[in-house]
């Protein structure tokens, strides 16, 4: 089965990007860090959330979306946003997919997700207190909801 593809854009928090390193490792997933970090890759707080499993990490760097896009026209790229109704659960996932996170502070541009309607989905919060997730957490998530979609769980 072909690796799915966490995308993180502009991540601004170090141990979020080092959670889903692991989370990364763990499911064999790609993951791709796109435009300007909020940290360095040599940060202590990123490595520790790692762990010892950066070695197990297939990572890419890109300069933005753009570039991503051009390299992988092929490809099916997903978008996350609190700012969409329509539930990851509906999501048609299938392996080798992009499945797309804007930065902690501000999620993805409006503008991004109005172009993708059709591949724009959020996590429900049913009780309505909290405005968002953890990164680390939506990436999760939805990357388990994916694999188990595909029958990738083994």
């Amino acid at each position: 089965m072909k690796p799915f593809n966490i995308v993180l854009i502009e991540p601004e928090i170090p141990p979020n990007t080092g959670n889903i390193a692991r989370l990364c490792a763990a499911t064999g997933a790609v993951l791709h860090l796109v435009g300007t970090l909020g940290f360095s890759l040599d940060d202590r707080y990123l490595k520790r959330a790692g762990l010892d499993y950066w070695a197990f990490v297939a990572l890419q760097r890109w300069p933005d979306l753009e570039a991503l896009h051009a390299a992988r026209a092929d490809g099916r790229f997903f978008y996350l946003s609190t700012k969409v109704a329509r539930s990851y659960i509906d999501a048609d996932f299938q392996p080798g997919d992009y499945i797309v996170f804007g930065k902690e502070t501000k999620g993805l541009p409006e503008e991004l997700l109005k172009a993708n309607q059709e591949t724009s989905f959020t996590i429900p919060m049913p009780s309505g207190k909290v405005r968002s997730l953890n990164l680390s957490t939506s990436a999760g998530i939805v990357l388990y909801e994916a694999l188990r979609k595909c029958g990738g769980l083994g």
